[in-house]
């Protein structure tokens, strides 16, 4: 990261220098470490800029001119969403950050460090990746502009952008450059040309900003090629170019992932901070077992970023990663996690996806489980017991999250008690995100029935195992689709059903290229043309996430000034009917903080 460092390693000079929103930290949950560890490990030698002072020239400039490119990056989350909350308040925190400072990074920090870039070397390659750049490689909604805006190719100027998870594109591309090829066709990465090359070519930028349904037509033509077997090369005009984005790349083998998980992360923040690196404590003692994940959520952009195919590491693999965790300092034997995006998709597979496909026609997890779809949960339990085993380990916790409509049948049983016998640590967390019916159809999620059944299931499972244990289920207020009654029923639920009260609430955000952003956008299903109801007055998303805590007071009172407001004396009704029991537990809230 320094000079210094440079000549202590013995080098004249870096190959690649990557630029990063976020504190340089040697994790593999850091999506630039795990970069670098592999340009590494290709015997290439590789610097680190990160987070650097945008608004002057010199910041950018103190590991001088790499051999063959800059890799840029926002960081591990989209800048946007990182500076600014979903009600556009500058958020006061930023997890990747020392010591949790907000606005180290600008907004849109891929665009602003690449123009940086090109002002003092302007003929040096730049390649972009990250999940800002993956989510913004052809034309989007984005939320923060309230306004289509091209690919960000366009903004930034780069010579290409890699999608998804890049570790086999950018060795590829340093070996392109270094032997003097073209940076075209690469599965994976994005790039400008003059010419359409033999591809769907999607409604063009000019028409998708002025024409929604020629924006939702882009959208469900580009989803549809989201297969490594059977997906096509896209292309879509922007101007006199088209931004040509080539087939996601073949899913790695397990030996692949191995290799990547094994390479020697310190797991520490770089030594030049004198302050802690929040993300970092959250995740210092986990373990990523597998990538990409099934399900169907509109609003997520894991699919989009990670791909629909489970890809995952060995139990030999991951046993190793948890002997180096437990010689570390300050370990005090809690492995906090074994998972990815869903813990219980492990090993997920079925006939098709053994042969690098999905199916066009249907879905694994919506709107129920697919027959075919094999989920491997003795394979996954073998995994936790493996890592329990590990000398100096005391015991290993599911901290991701589960997919609980996935919980199913006999061996669904065993594998839901032994997880509340052995691997949850107090709480587990599940994502129902809704009540009704027509929301949670919406967002492509399992019905509420799906939820409330597993829960009882797992209040027997703790308490056949003799343990207080919780669940911690998360819900979204404003999803397309969500009238102020969907809203009302979800409270209803929570204080009259649940008999809890969330202390933190997901708000929608439309994030760019997910089904959810495109149908917030355009007021229509993209893939159906069914009209959704859009929550877009700053007031309705207010009272939708207010509806979801009214045990704080301020909330209620809102609430009840809200629906009068709009002339919903029938809803204001329903939730004054609420006010006995949300008086008992502000008074059991009460006595359990006072002296």
């Amino acid at each position: 990261m320094s000079r210094a460092e440079v000549r202590a390693l013995g080098w004249d000079e870096c190959d690649v220098i990557i630029v990063s929103g976020d504190a340089y930290v040697d994790h593999p949950s850091f999506g630039s470490a795990v970069i670098v560890r592999v340009l590494l490990d290709a015997g290439y030698r590789v610097g680190v800029i990160a987070q650097p002072d945008w608004k002057v020239r010199d910041d950018f400039e103190r590991l001088g001119r790499p051999r063959l490119f800059f890799g840029v990056t926002a960081g591990n989350v989209d800048s946007m969403l990182s500076s600014y909350s979903p009600g556009m308040s500058a958020r006061k925190r930023d997890d990747y950050s020392p010591g949790g400072r907000p606005r180290l990074r600008p907004y849109r920090a891929t665009t602003v460090y690449c123009n940086r870039l090109r002002e003092s070397f302007h003929d040096v390659p730049l390649v972009i990746g990250g999940i800002e750049a993956s989510l913004r490689r052809l034309a989007h909604y984005d939320y923060w502009d309230d306004a289509v805006r091209g690919s960000i190719l366009t903004d930034t100027r780069a010579d290409v952008l890699t999608y998804g998870m890049a570790e086999l594109q950018v060795v590829e591309i340093a070996h392109r450059l270094e032997t003097g090829d073209e940076l075209d066709g690469i599965r994976g990465t994005c790039v400008m040309r003059r010419d359409a090359p033999d591809a769907l070519v999607l409604p063009g930028l000019d028409e998708v900003r002025t024409d929604r349904r020629k924006f939702n037509e882009a959208f469900s033509l580009w989803a549809g090629e989201s297969d490594s077997s059977k997906g096509r090369v896209v292309a879509q005009r922007h101007g006199d170019r088209y931004v040509v984005q080539y087939p996601i790349r073949e899913p790695m083998s397990k030996d692949q992932l191995d290799r990547i998980y094994d390479l020697p992360y310190s797991r520490v923040a770089h030594p030049s901070y004198k302050e802690p690196v929040p993300a970092l404590e959250t995740v210092k003692f986990s373990i990523t077992s597998h990538r990409g994940c099934l399900g169907s959520c509109t609003f997520c952009s894991l699919r989009a970023h990670q791909g629909r195919l489970i890809q995952w590491r060995s139990e030999a693999s991951i046993v190793r990663e948890a002997r180096a965790i437990a010689r570390m300092p300050g370990f005090k034997g809690h492995i906090t996690d074994v998972g990815g995006p869903t813990a219980n998709m492990y090993a997920a597979s079925c006939a098709k996806m053994r042969s690098g496909s999905t199916c066009g026609d249907r879905e694994c997890t919506w709107p129920v489980k697919c027959p075919n779809l094999e989920i491997d949960y003795e394979r996954e339990l073998a995994v936790l017991d493996a890592v329990a085993r590990v000398p100096g380990v005391k015991k290993v916790s599911i901290g991701t999250g589960i997919r609980h409509d996935l919980i199913q049948g006999s061996a669904g049983k065993r594998y839901l008690e032994q997880l509340c016998g052995h691997h949850v640590s107090g709480q587990l967390r599940v994502a129902p995100e809704h009540v009704s019916g027509r929301v949670l159809d919406a967002m492509r999620k399992a019905g509420h029935r799906t939820y409330v059944e597993f829960r009882e299931r797992f209040r027997e499972a703790s308490n056949r195992a003799g343990k207080k244990q919780y669940l911690i289920p998360y819900f979204i207020s404003g999803h397309p689709g969500a009238t102020l009654e969907d809203a009302v029923e979800l409270a209803e639920y929570l204080v009259r059903g649940e008999r809890f009260f969330i202390r933190q609430v997901q708000q929608f955000t439309p994030l760019p290229m997910t089904a959810a952003g495109a149908a917030y956008h355009t007021g229509q299903d993209p893939f159906t043309g069914r009209a959704l109801h859009v929550a877009r007055d700053p007031g309705e998303q207010k009272l939708q996430r207010a509806l979801l805590q009214l045990q704080v007071e301020a909330n209620y009172r809102l609430a009840l000034a809200e629906l009068e407001r709009l002339d919903r004396a029938d809803l204001a009704r329903r939730v004054r009917l609420l006010r006995p029991m949300l008086a008992r537990a502000w008074e059991r809230a009460r006595q359990r903080v006072s002296p």
